[in-house]
């Protein structure tokens, strides 16, 4: 494997990153995940938007998103694969042993791994720590992601594949990678980005071509909506057949399928939408 470390393409025995690197440090930056299909990217406008987006929520400088092509196009090309997972990592660079930034620039690194094609539906549980709708890092996608390990490996624990949060006031949020959609008596909702979610790339295609509703619901909405799915980079639409202890017999159920449907033709029929 070769990967993009800071103006170049690095082997993997080589692709090495400081010990003063603040967002190792300190989790001070920023990244992105891309599903790659065939060497093609999907949503990489998008992708790169939120990107700068978030550096500039992080008060980081902003990003140079012609090199950012210029890298994942260069990684892809020395990576040939079926379908991948690429990674675009920007950090606050080289800084002391604390908070404050140093002075010598951002930290710019690309790296791709080969996936599998994810199951049609999954199981999820739900977890008792919360997300902060009013945190400093609302609506950004940065690496302080210790708060999703921890849900994660809870997840696994208990044979699923996601952990769903509620929000501080006790509403439904989002997963520790995805965004979560409900059907009630028909109608397909999702949670509204005041909630504290991230504003996911799938999440806003999936309500553009859908015409979800974004509405704010109560966490034990999960305990009684007639169908619930996840849309993530890597997922796309994902149906849920288990939250907790609760099935969902026959997921996907009518709306997710259709949705699934919708999203695989109108994803197929534009790489960049």
């Amino acid at each position: 494997m070769r990967m993009w470390v800071n103006g170049g393409l690095r082997d993997a025995d080589d692709a090495r990153v400081s010990v003063l690197d603040h967002g190792l440090t300190v989790g001070d930056g920023v990244f992105e995940t891309v599903r790659a299909v065939d060497g093609r990217l999907f949503a990489l406008t998008r992708h790169l938007d939120r990107l700068a987006r978030s550096a500039r929520g992080l008060g980081l400088p902003e990003p140079d998103l012609d090199e950012v092509r210029r890298a994942c196009a260069a990684v892809l090309d020395a990576n040939p694969m079926p379908l991948g997972r690429l990674r675009i990592t920007y950090t606050g660079g080289l800084s002391p042993l604390g908070s404050d930034r140093g002075d010598a620039g951002p930290g710019l690194y690309v790296a791709l791994g080969e996936v599998s094609r994810r199951p049609d539906s999954t199981a999820v549980i739900t977890v008792p720590w919360t997300r902060n709708e009013r945190g400093a890092l609302v609506g950004l996608k940065t690496t302080s992601y210790a708060e999703n390990v921890v849900a994660l490996a809870r997840a696994h624990e208990h044979g699923a594949s996601e952990a769903l949060f509620a929000n501080t006031v006790g509403r439904l949020c989002e997963g520790t990678g995805s965004n979560v959609f409900v059907v009630l008596d028909g109608q397909l909702h999702t949670p509204p980005v005041a909630s504290g979610c991230l504003a996911g790339i799938t999440r806003a295609l999936a309500v553009e071509w859908t015409g979800a509703q974004e509405t704010d619901l109560p966490f034990d909405v999960l305990e009684r909506a007639d169908e619930i799915f996840l849309t993530s980079t890597l997922r796309d639409v994902q149906a849920v057949h288990r939250v907790d202890g609760r099935k969902l017999p026959g997921a996907p159920g009518p709306v997710t399928a259709k949705a699934m449907r919708i999203f695989g033709e109108r994803a197929g029929n534009d790489l960049d939408p």
